[in-house]
């Protein structure tokens, strides 16, 4: 990612933290399970489990953010990223997504 003073943009992640943004924005309100992190950066292949909550009279559909080469991140996806950096190594055990961004995630760690 780039450095903390720059606006983080799309463009600016490697291609597995696009990968993720991409399937948030398509998920739009649901949740991925068991998603794999290794060397800071989310593995979809093997692909995680997908959970999309479909609500009746509601926006169901893809973001439409999905459609575009290029955005700023919102301050949620940021933090996620900075997240799984850190994790480093490791599986987010669940991760809800609301309105295309990620909300709240469940991850596991030693006690020790």
């Amino acid at each position: 990612m780039q450095e903390p003073s720059a606006i983080p943009t799309k463009s600016s992640l490697s291609k597995h933290k696009i990968r993720l943004v991409e399937l948030m924005q398509r998920i739009n309100f649901g949740r991925i399970e068991g998603l794999v992190v290794r060397n800071g950066e989310p593995m979809l292949d093997p692909p995680p489990r997908v959970i999309r909550e479909i609500k009746f009279g509601g926006e169901n559909g893809t973001r439409p953010e999905a459609a575009k080469e290029n955005f700023a991140l919102k301050s949620q996806v940021v933090e996620l990223l900075n997240l799984i950096e850190a994790i480093r190594d490791g599986v987010i055990q669940r991760l809800e997504i609301k309105h295309g961004l990620p909300f709240m995630m469940t991850i596991e760690e030693d006690a020790a």
